[in-house]
């Protein structure tokens, strides 16, 4: 047997499949099962095509990987959560970017040996919607597209929503009267059309969907998820425990590309822009990804300036605090699937069971330690989250 978890496939397929509910895609129990150890030395990279995946692909486009640690071809792009998540589980990609929220729900559900190595970004998420739309109350009694259940958006827009007593609700119509939102899982690529069309009131997603819209004139951004939640995690970086143990070097030149990459779109995000297009990494035109990436004069308010929500961070450290407060949240958060997984998902240990931090300590240390990535010197904050 894999290192998969016995705890898991000894339960049954039952259970695994209820779970696997939440990626839309029994493949993923499959994948799990009868998963193998890949005989490629090199690490293969795996990425959805959205900004959040742009240290990973910087350090491609840069030629920061070290030799013989990557493959050689470029990073495998997928187009949907759930077809990332089960190539990751199935070691057909040996790294990738996965919304944290997810990585949680993987290494508990399938015991897929998932492994947190540091955070690929924070912010450069928000919550879109019709351009008549100007209060979360217009909400009401319509359709808000979210692009995965256990995902950070989808759980700051229900902390909002909560906040403004509105309550979210799936699998049932949504009712002004009882005012209630009615949330849908959608592809992000699938949201601008629907939302252009009217099919839903608004989305909350990655960019640069959100910039598509501001720029196409079929919606407005109404928050920046920063807004909200300050320099939160969206997606992290992940590998497994039999990749740690069989290639620890090749694990640290992967971080250690990745937190270059991230020094390099910060000091230049104009620079990431047009390496992320002009290589056929992101498939959105240039106006949007450097929107994305700048988002310059901004046409909306926000309501802490000071955090800098609108723009999308890149720094390596996985804080705890995040962690905790995080896992905190997704006990509040509706799903349509299983949530048995919770019931064990311990806010005060979620952290050390998921992260291995490590390489990224490496890393900072080996790119000018904590002053060089605008971090805290002794590694610790506390987290700002403000709804109203």
């Amino acid at each position: 047997m894999t290192d998969i978890s016995r705890r898991y496939l000894l339960a049954g397929a039952t259970g695994l499949t209820v779970a696997a509910g939440l990626f839309g895609s029994v493949d993923l129990v499959h994948s799990a099962a009868t998963a193998g150890r890949r005989r490629e030395s090199a690490l293969r990279i795996g990425y959805l095509p959205i900004t959040d995946a742009a240290p990973l692909l910087i350090a491609h486009s840069a030629g920061l990987y070290a030799a013989g640690s990557v493959s050689s071809g470029k990073p495998v792009l997928f187009r949907s959560w759930a077809g990332l998540a089960e190539a990751f589980v199935s070691r057909e990609i040996d790294v990738a970017h996965l919304l944290m929220p997810m990585a949680l729900q993987l290494q508990r559900v399938l015991g897929a040996g998932v492994r947190v190595l540091g955070w690929n970004h924070t912010n450069g998420s928000a919550l879109t919607v019709a351009p008549d739309i100007t209060d979360l109350d217009q909400l009401v009694g319509t359709q808000v597209a979210i692009p995965f259940w256990w995902s950070i958006h989808n759980i700051v827009l229900q902390q909002l929503l909560r906040a403004h007593d509105i309550t979210p609700v799936v699998r049932r119509s949504a009712s002004r009267s009882e005012r209630t939102v009615e949330l849908i899982v959608m592809s992000p690529s699938d949201m601008v059309p629907a939302l252009a069309n009217r099919s839903i009131a608004g989305y909350v997603v990655a960019d640069p969907f959100n910039a598509i819209a501001q720029i196409k004139k079929i919606g407005r951004i109404h928050t920046f998820l920063g807004d909200v939640w300050r320099e939160h995690a969206c997606c992290v970086l992940v590998t497994r425990d039999d990749v740690i143990a069989e290639r620890p070097s090749a694990v640290q030149g992967v971080t250690d590309a990745v937190v270059s990459a991230q020094l390099r779109i910060t000091a230049d995000r104009n620079r990431a822009a047009d390496a992320l297009t002009s290589g056929s990494y992101l498939p959105q035109p240039l106006p949007a990804v450097r929107t994305a990436l700048t988002y310059p004069a901004p046409p909306y308010q926000t309501r802490h300036p000071d955090w800098s929500p609108h723009l999308v961070g890149f720094q390596p450290y996985p804080y705890p605090s995040f962690t905790r407060k995080l896992v905190e949240a997704m006990h509040d958060t509706v799903v349509d699937g299983d949530r048995g997984f919770l019931d064990d998902l311990d806010p005060s240990t979620a952290h050390r069971e998921l992260v291995d931090d490590t390489f990224v300590l490496n890393s900072i240390a080996a790119h000018g330690g904590t002053q060089a990535l605008g971090l805290p010197a002794d590694l610790v904050r506390t987290e700002q989250v403000q709804l109203l």
